[in-house]
């Protein structure tokens, strides 16, 4: 067997137990280096050298490492357009709970010798993160492309507080993407940290044979929309791309957001400010960016002044940041109008993940 084919053993073995793998690097390291400390820096022989020890360095490495691999469960896997559409779940420190998150691995990601954009996707109220992966149809676009697609669920799950599945637009399903700073909320209800840093985080190691994390990027649909849009204008240069449909542009202006930002965060609409892109992209600062914005001309909610995509469009143009808004007669604020033009939101990543 050639060096080239254990490299391939070893790369499709990495992309199917990427925990494992480096449990296993991790021990060897830490015995490796126990192994060099003793013959070099304390001048033992090779006769002398302590293998309990280092065995005992090893074991910590390994364990340490499984520890880690033991906290991301595989809930299931299906073979979709070539590649493969995962879903895990996993203990999360920020919200303390367990979460889901779906994965969608290319084709091209098989061999694991090659770094992949990544692009996250926020759904909307009432959503988990199911609803993406299994109307939307974008895996075709996704494998066409060589992108990789993470979905987190839209809130904590299972930590029961009172009149938190009271309404269907907050609490259970409805975490808006924000850090909440209001009891009984803000002991759970962390949405932002735990995708800009824990999942994002999370990612980048869990599948570090695979993820490029220098080419990530960010959509979402109506309360997803608005996350995606307010993730990157609160956290410059952590997303290349973004786009939305009929995404929640200006919370602290309509009925959604009211309620949301005053049941988390409290009276004080400073705080919302921090939280809405139309006030956010008026004082953006980071790296170019264009937003891509989607919305359907029959959407009952854009209709009602849910959404206010122009408020957004007019903030931009205010200061100049790069908008295209995307008026679709006719289309509704279904998975039916998502399905519909997904693929023109995957060309648009594209052409600025893979540039």
């Amino acid at each position: 067997m050639t060096g080239r084919h254990i490299l391939q053993l070893y790369q499709k073995f990495l992309n199917k137990h990427p925990y494992l793998v480096q449990a296993i690097q991790t021990g060897a390291l830490m015995g490796a280096g126990d192994y060099i400390s003793q013959t070099l820096v304390e001048k033992k022989s090779v006769k002398n050298v302590d293998l309990v020890r280092t065995l005992r360095f090893s074991s910590i490495g390994f364990f340490a490492g499984k520890l880690r691999m033991d906290s991301l469960e595989l809930v299931s896997s299906n073979k979709i357009f070539g590649g493969l559409q995962k879903v895990y779940t996993h203990e999360s420190a920020e919200l303390k709970c367990k979460m889901n998150f779906s994965i969608y691995l290319p084709p091209q990601a098989e061999g694991g010798d090659v770094k992949l954009p990544v692009i996250f996707y926020l759904s909307g109220l009432t959503c988990t993160e199911q609803n993406f992966i299994t109307k939307s149809g974008f895996q075709r676009y996704a494998a066409e492309h060589g992108i990789i697609v993470v979905g987190p669920d839209t809130s904590p799950r299972g930590v029961k507080i009172p009149g938190d599945d009271e309404s269907w637009d907050f609490g259970v399903s409805a975490g808006f993407y924000l850090d909440a700073t209001k009891e009984p909320w803000s002991n759970n209800y962390r949405m932002g940290s735990y995708l800009n840093k824990e999942l994002y985080d999370l990612i980048l190691k869990a599948f570090d044979n695979v993820v490029d994390p220098g080419r990530i990027g960010i959509m979402g649909h109506s309360m997803g929309g608005h996350g995606a849009l307010v993730s990157t204008l609160r956290n410059p240069g952590l997303y290349k791309s973004v786009s939305a449909f009929a995404p929640i542009c200006n919370p602290t202006a309509c009925p959604w957001g009211v309620k949301a930002f005053t049941g988390y965060l409290g009276d004080d609409e400073n705080r919302w400010k921090e939280w809405d892109a139309t006030e956010l992209v008026k004082k953006y600062e980071g790296p170019p960016l264009t937003l891509f914005l989607d919305q359907g001309a029959a959407d009952k909610f854009y209709i009602e002044k849910q959404l206010l995509p122009e408020n957004l469009v007019k903030a931009c143009r205010s200061v100049e940041v790069p908008v295209i808004l995307n008026l679709r007669e006719g289309y509704d604020h279904s998975y039916y109008y998502i399905s519909t033009y997904i693929g023109e939101h995957f060309d648009f990543h594209a052409k600025i993940l893979k540039a």
